[in-house]
């Protein structure tokens, strides 16, 4: 086994012949989880903050720091927006989070989610060559509640030092009063990747799938499974790129949303989840089984599997049925149950299983984009952009039932989709500067470029240490052992 060059493709390998497909993806799952463990123990996290800039000798701080960088704070005192050439600002993302919904493990407490927000830094550097820093914040009013408030003045508070906010794992109804107030308020971009950057993602991947069934968005029946900020943004989105709401069924832990929902009704905080009550499902369908019978397609976006969603449901879907189960850490049904069941496309949000659909995919050439138009904000019409650019970039590659989405190794789809994001901001006269799309694409692809080649000299030179082979096989272990009890 080598030290830490293990595809995850190939970790089925790993696990005893005479495992089930089930037990291999429950072992794979926990074998991840004591893998990260280790590693971030090993490390001490993932992220840490170096100059780029050289030391050409001690004077030199005399420029980098003072008397010389007055020059550097009375011109952006004069002009503010010289902040994003004369700094960092420019590509600066914060990731902000109160903690609250952390994947698939809910409120964490607010430090509990810096695992989770380093990781959106490190990808952004790796995928999109942005720095970004984590931000985990106490969110708790004097009442002990959750205040929504609180992160939105967090916020606006620290866009002086950032070109863009990535907002993250924030509970609802919470995360709705944060994004679409801050959308308004703030100068920068401010991005809500659990629920915008999962639309974007999930839309690229069903305008894919449709392509390969030979269906049309406007005429298929859709349930989603789910109604959390993910799902129904992901509804959203799909019905501003042409879904058709009267197709279309939404459900949460109470049933289906429609129009006689006064739970919903009452409470003012859940008003997205209102809006999708009033547009769709006008049949007042209340139960799943009555909704699944010849849908076309399922998005489930609920909690950790297996057998959330029952095979039955899948068995009763119209023809070359698709199904979306991307719960994390486990997806609501394993593909080749949903396979057996006649599903003919499933994706999930998984890197170990074909069609992952993951965020990964598109915040970091959203934000750079973004980033390079210096845009005030990220508007619904530049988040579908995203996802057409997408969907076309692995369409020109060949898509078939096991590859509606590109995979993360692709490098150039994060350049054409920063393209295409910018493009749009600039025609959505939200950016400040305006580039032309060679440019965009070919200043995100050298940054990009420029952080791997970093990281692989540091790598090289040991400055990032290889862990210890002992750290796989401890894990490995563990999860064999785990899967057997």
């Amino acid at each position: 086994m080598s030290k830490i060059n293990i595809s995850i493709s190939n970790l089925d390998k790993l696990f005893p012949e005479y495992f089930t497909q089930e037990q291999i993806s429950k072992g794979k799952t926990i074998f991840l989880k004591e893998l990260s463990y280790s590693t971030h123990k090993f490390y001490g996290g993932k992220i840490s903050t170096m100059p780029k800039a050289g030391v050409y000798g001690f004077n030199w701080f005399n420029v980098w720091y003072t008397p010389g960088v007055s020059k550097i704070s009375t011109t952006i005192r004069d002009d503010n927006d010289t902040s994003f050439d004369l700094t960092n600002r420019g590509n600066f993302v914060a990731v902000v989070s109160d903690s609250t919904r952390v994947l698939g493990d809910g409120d964490c407490t607010p430090s509990g989610g810096l695992g989770v927000m380093e990781g959106k830094a490190f990808l952004m550097k790796y995928l999109g060559g942005i720095d970004a820093v984590a931000l985990c914040i106490d969110s708790y009013n004097k009442q002990g509640e959750h205040d929504p408030d609180k992160i939105i003045d967090f916020v606006k508070m620290l866009q002086p030092s950032f070109g863009a906010v990535n907002l993250e794992d924030i509970s609802q109804p919470n995360c709705y009063k944060v994004l679409d107030t801050l959308r308004e308020e703030a100068d920068i971009p401010v991005w809500h990747d659990d629920a915008q950057g999962t639309g974007s993602v999930t839309l690229a991947g069903l305008v894919n799938a449709l392509r390969i069934v030979n269906k049309d968005l406007d005429k298929i029946k859709i349930v989603f499974h789910g109604a959390g900020a993910s799902n129904t943004t992901i509804a959203r989105l799909i019905l501003q790129a042409g879904g058709n709401p009267e197709k279309m069924i939404l459900f949460d832990s109470k049933g289906g949303l429609h129009k006689d929902r006064d739970d919903i009704k009452a409470d003012p905080r859940f008003y997205r989840k209102l809006e999708l009550c009033e547009k769709t499902n006008p049949d007042r369908i209340n139960d799943i089984e009555t909704a699944m019978k010849d849908a076309d397609v399922l998005i489930a976006l609920s909690k950790p599997g297996p057998d959330v969603v029952k095979r039955e449901w899948i068995k009763s879907m119209g023809e070359k049925p698709i199904v979306f189960a991307c719960a994390n850490p486990v997806p609501e049904i394993y593909p080749y149950a949903a396979k057996e069941a006649g599903a003919y496309i499933v994706a999930t949000g998984r890197g170990d299983f074909p069609n992952q659909v993951n965020n990964s995919l598109g915040f970091p050439g959203i934000l750079k984009g973004s980033l390079i138009v210096r845009a005030r904000k990220v508007t619904d019409e530049m988040a579908i952009s995203a996802a057409y650019s997408i969907a076309n970039f692995a369409e020109k590659n060949g898509i078939n039932p096991d590859y509606i989405m590109p995979t993360m190794d692709e490098t150039e789809v994060f350049a054409h989709e920063a393209a295409d994001v910018a493009m749009e901001a600039i025609k959505n006269g939200v950016a400040r500067i305006k580039f032309t799309k060679e440019e965009v694409f070919n200043k995100t692809l050298e940054d990009i470029n420029e952080a791997r080649g970093a990281i692989d000299l540091l790598m090289k030179k040991n400055f990032i240490k290889t862990p210890d082979t002992k750290l796989l096989e401890d894990a490995i272990q563990k999860a064999i052992e785990a899967v057997k009890k």
